[in-house]
């Protein structure tokens, strides 16, 4: 027997790739991210118009690097981050309703803190959130080790699973 939790697992998995995002309507659809360590997951959904999208950036802000952001903009949050909203909302999401879910921001081959990656890309996504007066709904960040992070377009239900364990519900 399929539990519902792992009814996910049998749906068309699109898959975001590292500094990358989707954005999606199709109710068959999962997006599902691998890899976040330093990075950020960022899940956004809106449960009246069924869209949602999963932005998986690297770095908190494009100035390291504005060759690459012009390039690739899902690599950083300043970026990233408002084409992942705007995109939803030509979609027909709403500010109001999206519901929002933030995984990653680990510190990854940095035992030392120095370069404190994880939780400089988390600092970031809160201070652009709050500037746009929107909340993280649930999250599960920081610590030391990578999570794969899945969006369900049907329902909205965000995923996450952590190695070792057992997957779980934001």
């Amino acid at each position: 027997m399929v539990t519902p939790m792992y009814n996910e697992l049998l749906m068309n998995n699109v898959i975001v790739g590292i500094a990358d995002m989707k954005t999606s309507s199709n109710q068959d659809e999962v997006l599902v991210t691998y890899s976040l360590g330093s990075c950020i997951g960022v899940a956004i959904y809106d449960p009246v118009a069924k869209v949602g999208g999963l932005l998986h950036y690297m770095l908190p802000e494009s100035q390291i690097d504005t060759s690459k952001a012009k390039a690739n903009p899902y690599m950083f949050a300043d970026t990233g981050l408002p084409l992942l909203f705007r995109t939803c909302y030509a979609m027909g999401a709403k500010k109001n309703r999206l519901v929002v879910k933030v995984a990653g921001g680990s510190q990854i081959m940095d035992e030392t803190n120095f370069f404190n990656i994880g939780r400089r890309n988390y600092e970031a996504l809160v201070n652009i959130l709050s500037r746009n007066n929107v909340r993280i709904v649930s999250q599960t960040v920081g610590g030391v080790t990578n999570r794969t992070m899945r969006l369900n377009i049907t329902t909205g239900r965000v995923l996450v699973k952590m190695p070792g364990e057992e997957m779980v519900e934001l």
